[in-house]
Formats: structure tokens, C-alpha cells, sequence
């Protein structure tokens, strides 16, 4: 590639060259790190949803970024206490000029699941806004534990 060497990132430097290349392990790792370098982002945590959680005094917000999709390829589940968020893309572009013609098709879908409980489902409030898809969880009011001393006879 143009005798560019790839940068790692986590060492803040050159990638090591293994002394034994053609060993399989030293191979392996040698591709491993050549691509979780900037050279192919796509790469690395490809299909995993960046989602971000926080706990407020009455409530749970779940914050999902989605750049890029639109409302209607979201779906938003909750089954027996597990929240679901997926995302199904189908993109086809077709565009004809003078004397070509170009198609492109992309399909992708992601999928993050969250074990929630003591929450008010009937509540759960959902919004989606450049990008940023917003879940509003009512907690429930947990009852306290009433406890009671039982005799021994």
C-alpha cells in the first residue's frame, strides 16, 4: 500500500515486525494488529451500537446512537424484562447518466439487548432525534421488605 506502514495506536507507535513471520501465531498476530489501526476503522467494533445509560432519582435514560438511520428501520422491544433495540437497514441507490450506469445495495442490521426489571413498561417512552435514539424507564416504586420475627416454639 504506497510503503505505508500502519501506526498502532495503542502502543503510540510502530507495528512490531515478528522475527519469525512465517510462524503461524507470529503471522496471526502480525494481521491482527496491521488491522485494528486507523487504515481500516471499519474493523474494529464493526455492528456494535454505542449506547449510554444513566440513573436518575425516578427514572432510567438509555441514550442509543444510531447516525444514519431513520426512525422507521428502529425497532424498540421490551419481552420479559429484556429490552431490545435493532436496527435493519436496506439502502439501494441506482443512478443512470450518459453512458454509465451505477448500483450500490448495502444491508446491515445491529442488534444491543438490556436485562431491565423494575420498570413501569406501560410508561417506557422512546424518542429519536439526529441520530440519538432516547428511552425514557420509569422505575417502579419497590416496596420495602416487611419483615417480621417469627417465635420459636
Amino acid at each position: 500500500m504506497f510503503n505505508l506502514v500502519p501506526y498502532n495506536r495503542k502502543n503510540r507507535g510502530m507495528v512490531n515486525r515478528p522475527s519469525d513471520f512465517f510462524s503461524f501465531d507470529s503471522f496471526n498476530n502480525f494481521i491482527d494488529s496491521f488491522f485494528n489501526t486507523d487504515f481500516f476503522p471499519a474493523a474494529q467494533n464493526y455492528g456494535q451500537m454505542k449506547v449510554d445509560i444513566k440513573e436518575q432519582e425516578n427514572k432510567y435514560i438509555l441514550e442509543a446512537e444510531l447516525p444514519g438511520a431513520n426512525k422507521d428501520e428502529i425497532t424498540v422491544e421490551l419481552k420479559d424484562d429484556m429490552l431490545t433495540i435493532s436496527v435493519e437497514r436496506n439502502e439501494q441507490v441506482e443512478e443512470t447518466k450518459e453512458n454509465y450506469i451505477r448500483r450500490e445495495r448495502r444491508y446491515g442490521s445491529q442488534s444491543r439487548s438490556f436485562y431491565v426489571e423494575n420498570v413501569k413498561a406501560e410508561d417506557i417512552k422512546a424518542n429519536f432525534e439526529n441520530g440519538i435514539l432516547s428511552i425514557s424507564l420509569p422505575k417502579k416504586e419497590v416496596k420495602a421488605n416487611s419483615s417480621k420475627k417469627i417465635d420459636i416454639n
